[in-house]
Formats: C-alpha cells, sequence, structure tokens
C-alpha cells in the first residue's frame, strides 16, 4: 500500500472517478462509466458513503476482513473510516454510488440522528444484502437523489436531499432487521458462543486480571464488530449485550454472598470491580437491597 489517499471534499471523489460535481455536498452516479479508483491504495473518507453493488467489484479490505461482494450488496462507510483498494487488471466498477460530506446534514433531522444508523460502524463481513425487490426500492431512491440534483439549487434543495437520505437509510435499518431474521440459525449460535463466552469469563482468571467484561470483548472473541454484535444480541432477545452481562454478574453475586467467609470486597475484587463501592451501587440498583442487607436476609 503505498499511495493513502485523503478525501475531505466531495469533489476531490468525483475527480478521483472522472465524474461532474453537480453539489459541493452531495454525489450520486452510477459507476459503470466512471475511473477506477487508484489500485494498491488506502483511502481514508471524511464523507459518508453507500455503494449498491452490482456483481464481483474487486477487492476490498475494511482492516482484517475481506468484503464477500454479492452482487445486490450495499456498503456503507462513515467518516474517518479507511478502504483499501486491490482490483485486478480488468476490472470495471459496476453498481450505484451515494457520498454526501457530513455539512449536507448539519441542522437538519437527519444529522441530529444519524448515530442511530449503527450499520455505517459494522465491519465489511456484516454486510447488508438486498432480495431484488429491496435492490429497486434503492435504486428508486438513487434515483430521486440523482433526480434533484440535476435541478438548480433553491431553498427546497436541502431538505427534499436530505429527507431522501433519511429515508433511504431507514429502508436500510428495515432491511438489516429482516437480515437477522433470515440469519436466524446464525444469530441462535452467535448466542450460544456468547453465553459460554460468558460462563467462561467468570471461570477463569480474567475478572482479576482484565476487569469487568466489556462488549467489545465478547464481539472480538466472536469476529464481529461491536455495534453489529450489540444490535443482534438487543434483536434477539430484547436485552442489550451489556444488560446480559450485567444479569450474569447479579447471578454470580447473588450466588457468591451467600459465601458467609468472604467478605463484600472479596466478592466484588473477584467479580472483576475495581472498587466495592462500585459494585454495592450495582447491587442495590438491581435487587433494591445492598449486599450485606442482600446476605442477611438470607
Amino acid at each position: 500500500m503505498d499511495t493513502i489517499i485523503k478525501l475531505e471534499k466531495i469533489d476531490q471523489y468525483n475527480k478521483l472517478k472522472g465524474i461532474e460535481t453537480l453539489h459541493p455536498l452531495i454525489s450520486v452516479f452510477d459507476n459503470t462509466d466512471t475511473e477506477n479508483l487508484p489500485n494498491n491504495s488506502r483511502i481514508h473518507f471524511g464523507l459518508y458513503a453507500i455503494f449498491l453493488k452490482a456483481g464481483h467489484c474487486g477487492e476490498l479490505r475494511y482492516g482484517r476482513n475481506n468484503y464477500d461482494y454479492d452482487e445486490g450488496t450495499l456498503v456503507f462507510v462513515a467518516p474517518g473510516q479507511v478502504l483499501e483498494v486491490n482490483n485486478t487488471d480488468n476490472y470495471k466498477p459496476t453498481g450505484l454510488a451515494l457520498l454526501f460530506h457530513p455539512d449536507l446534514i448539519k441542522g437538519t433531522t437527519l444529522g441530529k440522528q444519524m448515530s442511530q444508523y449503527s450499520f455505517f460502524s459494522y465491519d465489511s463481513h456484516e454486510a447488508l444484502h438486498l432480495s431484488l425487490k429491496e435492490q429497486q426500492i434503492i435504486k428508486d431512491l438513487f434515483s430521486k437523489l440523482e433526480y434533484e440534483l440535476s435541478q438548480s439549487i433553491d431553498k427546497h434543495s436541502k431538505s427534499i436531499i436530505t429527507n431522501n437520505i433519511e429515508l433511504l437509510l431507514n429502508y436500510c435499518v428495515r432491511f438489516y432487521d429482516r437480515q437477522f431474521v433470515t440469519r436466524e440459525n446464525i444469530n441462535t449460535d452467535i448466542l450460544s458462543k456468547f453465553e459460554n463466552l460468558l460462563n467462561d469469563y467468570f471461570l477463569s482468571e480474567n475478572p482479576q486480571d482484565i476487569g469487568l467484561p466489556s462488549v467489545g470483548y465478547f464481539a472480538d472473541c466472536l469476529h464481529l464488530s461491536p455495534n453489529y454484535f450489540g444490535d443482534l444480541i438487543k434483536k434477539e432477545t430484547g436485552k442489550t449485550a451489556q444488560e446480559h452481562i450485567q444479569l450474569k454478574l447479579i447471578d454470580l453475586a447473588k450466588e457468591r454472598i451467600f459465601d458467609t467467609e468472604k467478605s463484600v470486597s472479596q466478592i466484588a475484587f473477584e467479580l472483576g470491580f475495581k472498587y466495592p463501592q462500585h459494585f454495592n451501587r450495582m447491587f442495590k440498583k438491581n435487587t433494591g437491597y445492598t449486599p450485606n442487607e442482600y446476605r442477611s436476609l438470607n
């Protein structure tokens, strides 16, 4: 990887692709007649990007993971992310692309709720795979955005553009929910592995050595991004991954409090709490009693 390209402006990306800039903060285009991105390069995005892939598109990597590139796959990129581009000599770009600058959505409803679209932080192997009907919905929304950019900019342009992007992203939320359901067997396997990892964690010396386990720790063990892992657990169980960890802590704490040979502080340290008072607060919040009150009741 000899080349590092920082893309901070829409016009920079458009020039790389050999297309006209119709709006300084957003670009929508069909990749078929565009230039290839520089091969063997790393691209640092300062922009949001959504790519609808239409077939095999070469090799792309986010960190350690290769993208699987099924046809009808949506790729999401957020500002701050880095993509590596490795294409074959006869590679021709295909599919649709939408890029927009964070400034486009500042002060809008979309700007205030961008953090809810957690799939921008999913790893590449957690991509959104669309059915033919879903692809058509996304293509129609791309077309509406493309049409709006072909018009003269006026006082309505920003709201129409951002509303259509918001609608597109809301459809993506729906399609991801569908994908979680259709991959139920895989999700069940992940849930089972999560439970086993959670049990193994507290049977080991990890709590004393590392401390309380984080959602990121288990996501990494399962080779998933924290956001995807958290969303999967919440959709499958109705509880967040953090709530599952806390419920496990409470169950273990209740069990160990019966051992009167150990002080509450010892139990807290064994469970991974750095300070006993943090353990006391968590226990009372979840049970209504302090650890000592719970011990005396039982």
